[in-house]
């Protein structure tokens, strides 16, 4: 089974739009680094939160090696706009050649320097699409979800786009 390293706005966007149970439907392990999970996504002491969700779902939580995590430092000192928690998602991915699941630009083009697959949400909407688990309707009303928010930075042009194909 394929594993995707996942990061923070890949899993909020998917929230977002209503999508994180159906992923899990998909033949995919998704992972994450151990301080990912802990500073970005563990919630609440009482259980509830984005993590605990995905932890019930299957989420893995990994520990890097101590190469993983001077590579990681090594990756945040080449690229001061990556964040340290995105860092240590790249040194996963790399170190253990699995897929890469971003939103962050910077991080795409750096993950291609060293010949990462990198995927984004629009890329895990088109496989729930092509797998069945989700219909066009749910498709375009989630992404509607995803692409109205504020805090969007999925490239409008291709939202567009899908919405259409969901549309018709």
């Amino acid at each position: 089974m394929e594993v995707m390293v996942a990061d923070t706005s890949v899993l909020i966007d998917l929230e977002r739009g209503a999508f994180i149970e159906k992923c899990f439907s998909l033949p995919y392990r998704f992972t994450v680094p151990d301080l990912l999970y802990r500073n970005e996504l563990a919630g609440r002491e009482d259980g509830s939160g984005l993590g605990e969700t995905l932890l019930r779902l299957g989420l893995r939580v990994e520990e890097l090696g101590g190469d993983e995590v001077s590579d990681a430092l090594r990756y945040r000192q080449n690229r001061p706009a990556l964040s340290l928690a995105d860092s240590f998602a790249l040194a996963l991915a790399v170190g253990r050649s699995w897929t890469l699941l971003t939103g962050d630009r910077v991080m795409r083009e750096f993950a291609a320097t060293m010949d990462v697959i990198c995927h984004g949400v629009l890329w895990m909407l088109d496989q729930l699409f092509e797998a069945g688990i989700s219909s066009a309707e749910d498709l375009y009303s989630g992404l509607r979800a995803i692409g109205d928010h504020p805090r969007c930075r999925l490239p409008q042009s291709e939202v567009q786009s899908r919405l259409q194909l969901y549309a018709s």
